[in-house]
């Protein structure tokens, strides 16, 4: 059986990427969310979050104006953190953080008999920076975040709420739906690290951060 490979230059693999994407979802996106969407699908071949993905309103213009203030990101994994695009948003005078491997952070999550996602979570309230959240991994980051919020003790530019898996993973996610926060939360149980990542550095480059 021979094998027919479409040629495709190096630089041009990601742009003929997205045309397949676009071509294979056969419907037109609304404009400011479509970068979002397909960033998403071009990480995870996955075209369900072209109907899973949900939307604060004017979620896009609120991101793109908190990256261009110098937001940082706070993510709740070292493979989130680890996929940002750094240079991008070092370009706006912000920095990524994850303080789940913190000393600190263990032991007050031993103390309190909480997890390190959650214990990470307070000690990111305790930033004095504007700050998006990127979970990817964690809905128990994703309830305190929603805790914190109540009580009045984080006001978070926004929340990417992406975490995977089938524990308290889908409540997380709408929970953080009731705030007043604008956010961008794949709903169900599908995201992943690589999700929540993608999705900061389709707002990244939609913001002028990419040479």
């Amino acid at each position: 059986m021979k094998i027919e490979l479409e040629k495709v230059q190096p630089m041009e693999i990601e742009r003929r990427s997205f045309e397949i994407i676009s071509e294979e979802l056969g419907r037109e996106l609304p404009e400011d969310l479509a970068p979002i969407i397909k960033r998403c699908i071009h990480t995870s071949a996955d075209f369900e979050y072209a109907d899973s993905l949900c939307f604060s309103e004017d979620v896009v213009a609120k991101a793109i104006a908190a990256l261009k203030k110098g937001a940082c990101i706070v993510t709740d994994t070292q493979m989130a953190k680890s996929g940002i695009n750094k240079k991008a948003l070092a370009k706006f005078g912000g920095e990524a953080f994850c303080f789940i491997s913190d000393e600190d952070v263990a032991e007050k999550a031993k103390a309190e008999k909480s997890t390190r996602a959650t214990a990470s979570m307070d000690k990111a309230a305790a930033m004095d920076r504007p700050l998006i959240f990127a979970i990817g991994n964690a809905p128990t980051a994703l309830v305190r975040l929603y805790e914190l919020i109540e009580e009045k003790k984080i006001s978070p530019e926004l929340i990417i709420g992406v975490p995977v898996g089938f524990v308290n993973v889908v409540q997380s996610k709408e929970l953080i739906m009731e705030t007043d926060v604008p956010y961008i939360v794949a709903r169900g149980r599908k995201g992943g690290s690589n999700i929540a990542a993608c999705i900061c550095n389709a707002l990244l480059y939609m913001a002028g951060g990419r040479d």
